[in-house]
């Protein structure tokens, strides 16, 4: 969560039933979560395999040079299962909730991603302005995504993000690049 400026308070939560209680507690304007919250049009599971495997938010972030995992992907698809669950039981309770990707959300910011090291990207963060949690204590990979995602979802209410894919399908929210990137599908956010 992120107060005032870019100071944040993060905690790692277990199971779904805690992380729904621990969201609607803090009574939040949106929440950014980091999962698929989508399958691809025309895929009707993903139980079953085959194509598609990719949403055009997927096609986008490929035309931008920005890696991720296919959400068809092995370990992916229960990220996936899940974040689709999540997001829908917030929806029913009234909480605007978006689909953000940390990775893309540090390669757009121009910071590393946590794969290039975490002390390296806490670093980065506190050096970016963040303060809180990240200044105080040893976060873990999680929580310093996390820190993207809520990044993301105060720069989404502020009309200050790139909305990639087709709203018929799927929308994945990144903040506004510091950085140009080859050619998107990109669409800057309605305030």
């Amino acid at each position: 969560m992120l107060g005032p400026g870019l100071f944040g308070r993060t905690r790692v939560l277990g199971d779904d039933d805690e992380i729904l209680r621990e969201v609607l507690a803090s009574r939040p304007s949106i929440v950014a979560i980091d999962a698929p919250l989508a399958l691809p049009r025309g895929r009707r599971s993903l139980e079953v395999p085959g194509p598609p495997h990719l949403r055009a938010c997927d096609r986008a972030l490929l035309a931008m040079g920005i890696r991720f995992f296919p959400l068809t992907l092995g370990p992916m698809r229960q990220l996936t299962a899940r974040g689709i669950a999540l997001a829908a039981e917030l929806r029913r309770r009234g909480v605007a909730v978006i689909e953000a990707y940390p990775g893309g959300a540090q390669d757009v910011l121009g910071l590393p991603r946590k794969g290039d090291g975490e002390e390296r990207l806490r670093t980065a963060l506190v050096r970016f302005g963040f303060t809180g949690d990240v200044r105080d204590r040893r976060l873990t990979h999680d929580e310093l995504d996390a820190i993207a995602c809520a990044y993301t979802g105060r720069e989404h209410l502020a009309g200050r993000t790139l909305v990639l894919g087709d709203p018929g399908e799927a929308e994945l929210v990144l903040p506004r690049p510091r950085r140009r990137f080859r050619g998107s599908e990109a669409r800057p956010a309605r305030a």
